[in-house]
């Protein structure tokens, strides 16, 4: 059955931790909904070798339409974590008990969001003091699952990442 994913997205994002994942999900039948400030909008990744078009604007957007959150790593999670509307978006989905997979830097919004105590995660290693000190159990794996939450380190992981989604999704 198709599920309708979100995707959180600024400039900067890692390239591949949003084009795989991405492609993947499409591949597997479901929607993705790429989310950003404003609809319409051409986001880089920070490498320069993908582009992304926002399909809406997070203004308006309802979290409760989704199925599941998907946030990319690179530089886009400490973008979206200044954003108060990403950060009740992602909130609102944790909150829902819906699935959310954020790879590398992604944890940082969920970190902002104020939703990591307590559970087992794991993401770039720069991002998991943050972790530790925001009251999560960080582990160096390369997938691990813990209640909604789906966490990878670097685009090494993408292969186990998108299993684990899509294992998740059916």
């Amino acid at each position: 059955m198709s599920k309708k994913i979100a995707v959180l997205l600024a400039k900067d994002f890692e390239d591949s931790e949003f084009s795989d994942p991405v492609q993947a999900l499409k591949d597997a039948g479901h929607e993705v909904i790429v989310i950003g400030a404003e609809k319409g909008q051409t986001l880089a990744g920070k490498n320069g070798d993908v582009k992304a078009e926002t399909d809406a604007a997070i203004e308006g957007t309802d979290p409760s339409g989704f199925d599941a959150l998907l946030i990319p790593g690179g530089w886009s999670p400490d973008h979206l974590r200044t954003d108060g509307r990403m950060v009740a978006f992602a909130k609102a989905m944790v909150e829902a008990d819906k699935p959310v997979a954020a790879v590398c830097h992604g944890p940082q919004l969920l970190i902002e969001a104020d939703v990591v105590r307590g559970h087992r995660m794991t993401s770039f290693e720069s991002v998991r003091t943050d972790l530790r000190n925001a009251g999560a159990e960080v582990v160096d794996e390369d997938v691990v699952l813990d209640g909604p939450f789906i966490t990878s380190r670097t685009p090494d992981d993408l292969p186990a990442f998108n299993a684990a989604l899509l294992h998740r999704l059916s």
